[in-house]
C-alpha cells in the first residue's frame, strides 16, 4: 500500500492538485519536527495517511464483496417462489421478504417454522432416543444398576424434538431432577420417561438400582481421622489444653500449624501495583496542574483589582507588586492557605530583587501560568516598561471588569455542568419513590 500510496501522491504533485496543500498542516509538522525539512515531513505524512486511506478502502472493498457472496448465498427462496424449511434441530427463524407489485413496494417479517415430521418419522426417533437414552442421563455413573451419583434428567435433549418428561417411584430416593439421595442399602427405583411431540405420546420405563457411596480407602481413612479428633477435641474441654495423638493405626504422626502464607501473592502484586502508580502518576500531575489553573483563574480578578487600586494610589506597577507579595508573605506566616495567584507574584517579587530586569520578570510571570489571562496583564505590564502609557490605570480597570465578568461566565457554566450531573441522580431517585409508590399499589389489588 505504501508504494501505490507514494505512486499516487507523486502524480497529485505532478498535477499540482490541491488536495496535498496546506499552509497549516506545513507549519504544523514544522513546529512538530524542527530542524527536518519540511518538504520531505509533509511527503512522509501524506504518504502514511494516503496508506492508511487505501487500506481502509480494499478491507471495506473485500467484506463488501464477502457480505454479497453471503448475502447472495443464504437465500431461502427456490425455485417457483419455493421457501426452504429447516429440519427441527434448527429451530424456528425469520425470514425477510420483498415484493414488487406494480409500482408498490413492500417488505415483510415472516417466521417460518421447521418441518414437522411424519408418524413414521418421529416413532423412528423414539426409537433412537429410547435405545440411548442411558447414555445420555448416566452422568458420571456405570451403568442403571449402579447410581451412585445424580442423573442428567433434562426435559429437552440435543438431537430431538422431545418435549421429555420423568417421574419417578421414589422421589426421596431418586427426584424427577436426577438427584441422587443417601441409601445405606442397593434401592430399586423406577423411572418413568415419557416423549412428546406434536400428536405423538409415547412412554418407557427405565429400572434403576441406587447403590450406597462407596469410599476409597484414603476417604474412608480421612474421615475417620476427622471423628477421631472431633472427638478428642469435644472430651477434653474440662481441661486446659488438647493433646494430639502422637499415632494412628500404629503408624507416629508429626503435627504442624497450617498457616496460610501470602507472601508470594503480595511479591507478585507488588511489582504491579508499583507498576499503575508510575502510570497513574502522570495523570495525577495532569489533575493538579488543572486544578492549580483553575485557582489560578479564580484569583485572577482579585489580583488585578489590587493592581489597579495600588497604580491608582500612585505606586509604580514593581512597588504594586511587592506590596502584594509583602502582605501575602506575612498573611501566610500567621497561616493563611497558599494562594496560586499570590506565589506567582512573589516569586516575581524575588526575580526582581535578584536582579532580573523588570520586563523579563513580567514576562516569566505570565509565561510561568501559561493561562491567556496572566499572559494579557504580562503583556500590559510589558508594553508599558517599554513604552510608557498614561492609560495604564484605565487599562487595568478594563481588565479588572473584564476578568470579573469572564470570572462570572464560568461560575455559570460551573453550575449548569454541575445541574446536568445532577440529572442522574434525580432520574433514579424518581424511580426509586416511583418503585415504592407502586409496590403496595399493586399489591392491593
Amino acid at each position: 500500500m505504501k508504494k501505490a500510496a507514494m505512486f499516487l501522491y507523486k502524480r497529485a504533485c505532478i498535477l499540482g492538485l490541491p488536495v496535498f496543500r496546506g499552509r497549516q498542516v506545513e507549519s504544523e509538522l514544522a513546529l512538530l519536527h524542527p530542524g527536518e525539512r519540511v518538504e520531505c515531513v509533509k511527503t512522509d505524512y501524506f504518504v502514511k495517511k494516503l496508506s492508511l486511506c487505501l487500506t481502509v478502502l480494499a478491507a471495506g472493498l473485500i467484506l463488501g464483496l464477502l457480505a454479497k457472496a453471503g448475502a447472495a448465498g443464504k437465500s431461502c427462496v427456490g425455485e417457483g417462489g419455493m421457501i426452504i424449511r429447516g429440519g427441527y434441530e434448527e429451530g424456528e427463524r425469520e425470514i425477510r421478504l420483498k415484493t414488487h407489485i406494480g409500482k408498490d413496494k413492500m417488505s415483510f417479517v415472516i417466521p417460518v417454522s421447521p418441518r414437522i415430521l411424519t408418524a413414521e418419522e418421529t416413532a423412528a426417533l423414539a426409537e433412537t432416543f429410547f435405545d440411548h437414552v442411558e447414555g445420555l442421563i448416566l452422568k458420571n455413573n456405570e451403568d442403571m444398576r449402579h447410581i451412585r451419583s445424580d442423573l442428567t434428567l433434562e426435559e429437552e435433549y440435543e438431537g430431538f424434538p422431545f418435549a421429555v418428561e420423568w417421574e419417578s417411584s421414589r422421589e426421596e430416593i431418586l427426584d424427577c431432577g436426577g438427584r441422587v439421595g443417601e441409601v445405606d442399602e442397593p434401592v430399586r427405583v423406577s423411572l418413568t420417561v415419557s416423549l412428546r411431540y406434536q400428536d405423538f405420546c409415547k412412554a418407557r420405563e427405565l429400572e434403576a438400582v441406587v447403590l450406597p457411596v462407596t469410599l476409597t480407602p484414603e476417604e474412608q481413612e480421612y474421615l475417620e481421622m476427622q471423628e477421631y479428633l472431633l472427638a478428642g477435641e469435644e472430651n477434653s474441654r474440662r481441661e486446659e489444653g488438647w493433646i494430639l495423638p502422637e499415632e494412628w493405626k500404629g503408624r507416629p504422626i508429626g503435627w504442624s500449624y497450617e498457616i496460610r502464607d501470602y507472601s508470594t501473592w503480595i511479591w507478585a502484586a507488588t511489582p504491579a501495583v508499583a507498576l499503575l502508580i508510575y502510570l497513574s502518576s502522570d495523570r495525577d500531575l495532569k489533575k493538579a496542574l488543572e486544578k492549580k489553573q483553575s485557582r489560578l483563574r479564580r484569583e485572577y480578578p482579585g489580583l488585578v483589582h489590587k493592581l489597579a487600586l495600588y497604580v491608582g494610589a500612585g505606586m509604580t506597577i514593581r512597588g504594586a507588586f511587592q506590596k502584594i507579595g509583602g502582605d501575602y508573605e506575612k498573611k501566610v506566616k500567621k497561616g493563611l492557605e497558599p494562594k496560586a495567584g499570590c506565589e506567582e507574584v512573589l516569586y516575581t517579587c524575588r526575580e526582581l530583587q535578584a536582579g532580573v530586569a523588570e520586563g523579563a520578570a513580567y514576562e516569566h510571570f505570565g509565561k510561568r501560568t501559561g493561562l491567556r489571562e496572566y499572559i494579557r496583564l504580562a503583556s500590559l505590564l510589558g508594553q508599558n516598561l517599554k513604552r510608557g502609557s498614561s492609560t495604564l490605570l484605565e487599562r487595568l480597570r478594563q481588565e479588572a471588569e473584564k476578568s470579573s465578568e469572564e470570572s462570572l461566565l464560568r461560575a455559570r457554566k460551573l453550575g449548569e455542568e454541575a445541574g446536568t450531573r445532577l440529572l442522574v441522580p434525580m432520574v433514579l431517585m424518581l424511580a426509586i419513590v416511583m418503585v415504592m409508590i407502586m409496590i403496595p399499589a399493586f399489591g392491593t389489588i
